[in-house]
């Protein structure tokens, strides 16, 4: 039997794979046994920033393994402690939690809002139309998604969902028995969809007025990728609890939560844990990928390069209106609405070995490693827009 023989026969059917058998990457590219090169305009669902095969990563991945690779966390780790500072320095917050994914940075998340309401008589939880937190239950009851709720029914209780950016409704579902509104600042399984100025100001204003807590889901947005060291800075807010992933491991699984000082006492010892959140491993390679992406200013260069992105889609929406409805994102965190579904133009691009992504039916979803460069850049556009051009459904008539 072959591989995708072999995968079918053994492993669940949870995913639908591309049709790619990788041999190895480097860069900004995959490289498949077959000796075909693909850019990658994916990046990993968002978690290769720095692209494959960084050798600061690499190093101390390597460095870390020589040492130890567990020991639990009943022991005090340096390299633990040292990503720990090195997080909560970037970010401003005094306290992380560590985890080993972004679903379960925002279980951790749901359980301090619960614990922080519950002596408040605050219990309610709310979150965004289209939004999408995780797979787990308590992440897949505040995600507003059918195609993933559907059949995992019932959901935790006293959760509901604020219509995005809709100011009245907001108004409406917030009150005093709310304890947190997780938030997407940018959604990036619901379309690329950006919150409004103003639907932010009115949450945080509604914030002061109610006392919930806000709860900033920056798994897919965060860690540099909008062009800020996090999404929610374009706005000038801080979110009270901020989860975070993708990125942060470098690769390896890890993730985080950052709490701020009012609530950095509401899960004291016992209340929550993890066996294997916060691996020295994964830390090393979290670490080392920090350093680099601070080091080289990366949210910088991600609002660089993600600016003549969308600059050079938009002109090819300009040419092609029948085809392109919008662009929109900030930074490296990009969405392309068509007019038509997109899977068809995702396979296309596949063919042409480049590695995009096709999120809510008709939206092409760019997450590319923070790396590229301009040249990347122009020759997805430029094969995109042959796409186009071939295919004369998608042009206007």
């Amino acid at each position: 039997m072959d591989l995708r023989d072999r995968e079918s026969q053994y492993i669940l059917h949870t995913y639908k794979r591309l049709p790619v058998d990788i041999d190895h990457a480097d860069g900004v590219y995959i490289y498949a046994k077959d000796g075909k090169k693909y850019l990658d305009f994916f990046g990993g669902i968002a978690v290769n920033a720095l692209g494959y095969g960084n050798q600061r990563v690499k190093a101390a991945i390597n460095a870390q393994v020589e040492r130890y690779m567990h020991v639990s966390n009943l022991f005090y780790m340096d390299i633990q402690v040292e990503l720990a500072e090195l997080i909560c320095k970037i970010s401003g917050y005094p306290k992380v939690f560590l985890t080993n994914s972004g679903t379960e940075a925002i279980e951790a998340a749901i359980k301090l809002a619960r614990k922080w309401g519950g002596s408040r008589s605050k219990t309610g939880l709310l979150a965004l139309t289209n939004s999408f937190h995780g797979r787990t239950m308590g992440a897949l009851s505040l995600t507003d998604r059918p195609k993933y709720r559907q059949g995992f029914e019932p959901f935790l209780p006293d959760i509901d969902h604020i219509a995005f950016n809709d100011i009245r409704d907001l108004r409406s579902r917030v009150g005093g028995g709310t304890a947190a509104v997780f938030v997407e600042f940018i959604q990036g399984e619901g379309g690329v969809n950006v919150m409004s100025k103003e639907f932010v100001e009115e949450l945080f204003l509604l914030k002061k007025k109610h006392g919930f807590i806000v709860v900033a889901d920056e798994i897919q947005g965060g860690l540099y990728r909008s062009g800020r060291v996090f999404s929610f800075e374009h706005y000038g807010v801080r979110p009270d609890v901020v989860a975070m992933a993708k990125p942060l491991g470098g690769g390896l699984p890890l993730g985080g939560v950052l709490v701020d000082e009012p609530l950095q006492d509401v899960l004291g010892y016992g209340a929550h844990g993890t066996t294997f959140g916060g691996n020295p491993v994964a830390c090393a390679a979290g670490l080392a990928t920090l350093r680099e992406l601070s080091e080289k200013k990366m949210d910088q260069h991600a609002a660089k390069i993600g600016s003549y992105l969308r600059q050079g889609l938009r002109q090819l929406a300009e040419k092609y209106p029948g085809f392109i409805s919008e662009v929109r994102g900030l930074g490296l965190m990009v969405g392309v609405e068509c007019k038509t579904e997109c899977a068809e133009i995702v396979n296309e691009l596949l063919s042409r070995g480049i590695l995009a992504n096709c999120t809510s039916g008709n939206v092409i979803r760019l997450l590319p490693p923070l790396i590229i460069e301009e040249e990347h850049v122009d020759y997805f556009v430029s094969q995109l827009g042959e796409i186009v051009l071939e295919h004369s459904k998608f042009t206007t008539k």
